[in-house]
């Protein structure tokens, strides 16, 4: 594959990602467990397909093959798709995404601490800006009373956070097995969640009807676009790319619904993005010494 194909792939995925805001304002009564559990219905034939065609017909083995990394990744991908759906059904599109995108930050801070994985100078100064930024951002979500769902967009970034961490720990190349246990746990747990609290899976139609389809179309088809693409890219230009997503999200929630965000999250959104984008482009300069991280 050459790369100016890779980067149309992990474009179009980026813009798959970013229609889910939008998809998930579409959901009348489901709530975040419930969406989680349809969305991971769909979501993890389309992975399961993409493995079982990349493995030749072997997906079984491709999945006991990630080990307990592996099983670690998915229960804090778990945390991620859970806290992402909160997040956005309780803030602006534009508040939760861009406090997504603190993930790889996340990262890097856990690999110092757990993995003593070296990080580099423009990396901790990337981080401490992202922090201001993050501070704008809460600190506004807490004068507006969004403050659950600021902590829950933060939990989202911490969860794939993890979920890279237990990559580079299990030194797992290919991370698609883990996002399909992901899927799976994913299930198991908002079954789990809604038999604890009484309520029930069967929302109505419309609602598991757009879940699914999110996570079949949206989700899943964005996962496969981005890992083909994402293999003649380094993980600096990746980051940059993916930020196409936190981009799109707000515009078409405005577009389409009207919805817009306050001043204080655009200043600390921006001042996020752009510890992203400087660290990113600081790590261009560099041959990277981990796996990209996706």
């Amino acid at each position: 594959m050459r790369y100016g194909t890779g980067v149309v792939l992990v474009v179009l995925a980026a813009c798959l990602w970013s229609f889910m805001g939008l998809a998930i304002r579409q959901i009348g009564e489901a709530g975040t467990w419930a969406i989680l559990f349809w969305r991971s219905v769909g979501m993890v034939p389309v992975l399961f397909a993409f493995i079982a065609w990349r493995s030749r017909g072997h997906p079984i083995a491709r999945l006991r093959r990630v080990g307990l990394a592996g099983c670690v990744g998915g229960i804090g991908l778990v945390l991620a798709f859970a806290g992402a759906i909160y997040a956005i059904q309780a803030t602006t599109i534009a508040n939760a995404v861009f406090l997504f995108a603190a993930s790889p930050f996340l990262a890097a801070l856990l690999g110092s601490l757990l993995l003593r994985e070296y990080v580099r100078s423009a990396t901790w100064v990337a981080i401490a800006v992202a922090g201001v930024g993050m501070f704008v951002m809460v600190r506004e979500g807490l004068a507006m009373g969004e403050m659950a769902g600021n902590v829950a967009a933060l939990l989202s970034a911490l969860g794939f956070a993890a979920f890279t961490l237990t990559l580079r720990w299990g030194k797992l190349e290919d991370m698609m097995p883990a996002v399909v246990l992901g899927g799976v746990f994913s299930m198991i747990a908002a079954a789990l969640v809604l038999g604890l609290q009484g309520a029930s899976l069967m929302v109505p139609l419309r609602d598991i009807l757009i879940s699914m389809l999110m996570g079949a179309g949206l989700l899943g088809t964005g996962m496969v676009l981005y890992t083909l693409g994402s293999r003649v890219i380094p993980a600096a230009e990746l980051t940059l790319l993916s930020m196409v997503e936190v981009m799109l999200a707000p515009v078409w929630v405005f577009l389409m619904l009207g919805e817009t965000a306050s001043s204080g999250t655009f200043l600390g959104g921006g001042i996020l993005m752009a510890a992203v984008a400087g660290n990113a482009l600081s790590g261009m300069r560099r041959k990277p010494y981990a796996p990209p991280i996706t």
